[in-house]
């Protein structure tokens, strides 16, 4: 039976101005080919299990030619995949969807189009130039600056200068000097605005401007690269009043998070939302145990314990969806108190309607077992619901109280994606659902090692003392004294330190804590 293909416009950059559409159809897919344009954060939604293809056609580099992406869908789809052509920007304008869409059609494979904001507007709009303004421009015209096998521009100059309004020329840096020839000697006046917009949409953008007169001079002098557009009108003149993203105060910033995928969402995009270029990077993968014996016996005895500890969201996901399973809800822990070792763990037990008892000021094991302790008596029980690789001093703290405790892993932490590590293209490694996606399904994808010290500039995040191990088995041969580390807590921050790494540590487990280290 025959698949389908989807193609997907991924938009000008990263994940955040991918369309909804487009993330539920990766993340359904059985096959990925991508374009070099595609930023990695929308890379990262691919599925583990899915095969990721790198088409990687860029200026001046064609990986695969046309004809083999067109071929390689056809047999993908063939094969019965699910397969997602991704293309950055949109898949109709100048990404030539059209074509691949007619081998498709001829072999009666099922497709479907998934358009994606294009570049044309979104990275104008990112440095303040609106493409259309009715007092300057009331059409805006959008033209390839490419030519095929290098032949002469195809550009009718004289009806676009006749035609007046915006124009935005797209892979056209390689011939900006035919570009501004061709308009000149059309009749466009030498003083027009014009621009060169490099990387835009992203912590990196920069632009080159000046006038038609000036543009090509500028961008020689200040080596000027892909991906990049020219844009040319009045409207150019607006971006020095309307720029935005520039003033964002983490702008130029690069940072990676190591957290895993899901729970590092809010910091990264509080992150991106200050104007930070965010590389997403799990370090460790998160596997539930499921299902867990050892928890379900105590799960059924909760009675006799004085308090139910937790240490993490992932913990606390774990031990419910044991509870629910067993057939039983909340109300099990009936007289049982609950204590949480950060404002995050915290938060995931009021997702289930509990409110933590005790959360210590300072997040570490060692200061919520002295917490813990501090509320029990001689011969109470505590059990702990956590990972297979806990801090032991959370359970020294509580028995120097002469208390029971009871120390139960809900879920393994398996750091560096080790299983993973060694595959090329995909890395179909057992991960029970409700898991995470390990490092070693990127690293081993498409984030090589040059791309990880790009994104390490400003700093690492690390929540626990496994994201830094697992951050160092995956990048051992990294200068770590050049990596800044951005620590949740004390613990994690001497693994860091260990490492080599310059160390700093948030004043509390939250994500406002981490952002305050770099504002």
């Amino acid at each position: 039976m025959a698949g389908k293909v989807w193609l997907v416009g991924a938009g000008p950059s990263g994940v955040e101005l991918l369309t909804i559409k487009g993330k539920k159809v990766i993340g359904q897919a059985d096959a990925v080919v991508y374009d070099a344009l595609v930023g990695l954060s929308v890379l990262a939604l691919i599925p583990p299990s899915a095969e990721r293809i790198d088409a990687g056609k860029r200026a001046g580099r064609h990986s695969m030619p046309q004809e083999e992406i067109s071929s390689l869908l056809l047999s993908l789809a063939q094969e019965g995949k699910k397969v997602v052509r991704l293309k950055g920007g949109d898949p109709f304008l100048f990404g030539r969807g059209g074509e691949e869409l007619e081998l498709l059609k001829a072999h009666r494979i099922p497709f479907e189009i998934v358009p994606g904001v294009p570049s044309a507007t979104a990275v104008p709009a990112y440095f303040g130039i609106p493409v259309t303004h009715r007092r300057h421009a009331s059409s805006v015209h959008i033209i390839t600056g490419h030519q095929k096998s290098h032949g002469p521009l195809q550009i009718n100059f004289q009806a676009l200068k006749e035609a007046g309004g915006t124009l935005v020329f797209l892979m056209g840096i390689s011939n900006l000097h035919h570009i501004v020839s061709g308009l000149l000697e059309a009749g466009m006046d030498s003083r027009m605005p014009a621009a060169v917009l490099q990387q835009g949409a992203g912590g990196r953008q920069k632009k080159i401007s000046g006038t038609l007169a000036t543009l090509e001079q500028e961008a020689e002098r200040q080596s000027i690269s892909t991906p990049a557009i020219i844009v040319v009108g009045e409207v150019v003149r607006l971006g020095e009043e309307f720029e935005w993203f520039e003033k964002l105060p983490l702008f130029g910033k690069r940072f990676l998070v190591t957290r895993p995928k899901e729970r590092g969402r809010e910091l990264s995009d509080r992150l991106r939302e200050l104007g930070a270029e965010v590389l997403e990077l799990p370090t460790i993968e998160v596997r539930g145990i499921h299902p867990d014996p050892a928890l379900r016996r105590e799960i059924s005895r909760l009675a006799e314990y004085r308090f139910l500890v937790f240490t993490s969201p992932a913990g606390v996901e774990a031990f419910m969806r044991e509870l629910f399973d067993m057939g039983k809800d909340v109300r099990r822990l009936g007289g049982v108190s609950v204590a949480a070792i950060g404002s995050g763990t915290a938060g995931a037990l009021r997702q289930f309607g509990i409110m933590a008892d005790l959360v210590p000021e300072v997040y570490s094991g060692k200061e919520l077992g002295t917490l813990v302790a501090k509320h029990c008596e001689a011969g109470d029980k505590v059990l702990i619901a956590r990972s297979d690789i806990g801090n032991p001093e959370l359970v020294t703290e509580i028995q120097k109280k002469e208390v029971g405790v009871k120390d139960v892993a809900v879920y393994r932490t398996i750091e560096g994606g080790k299983d993973c590590i060694d595959r090329k293209d995909s890395c179909g490694g057992e991960i029970e659902e409700g898991g995470e996606r390990s490092a070693g399904d990127i690293a081993c994808g498409f984030a090589d090692p040059d791309v990880v010290r790009e994104a390490c500039a400003d700093g690492v995040f690390f929540t626990s003392a496994s994201t830094v191990r697992g951050f160092a088995s995956l990048f051992s041969g990294m200068d770590f004294s050049q990596v800044t580390a951005l620590c949740i807590g004390e613990m994690t921050a001497r693994e860091a330190q260990k490492q080599g790494m310059r160390v700093r540590i948030a004043k509390r487990a939250d994500v406002e804590s981490l952002i305050e280290l770099v504002m």
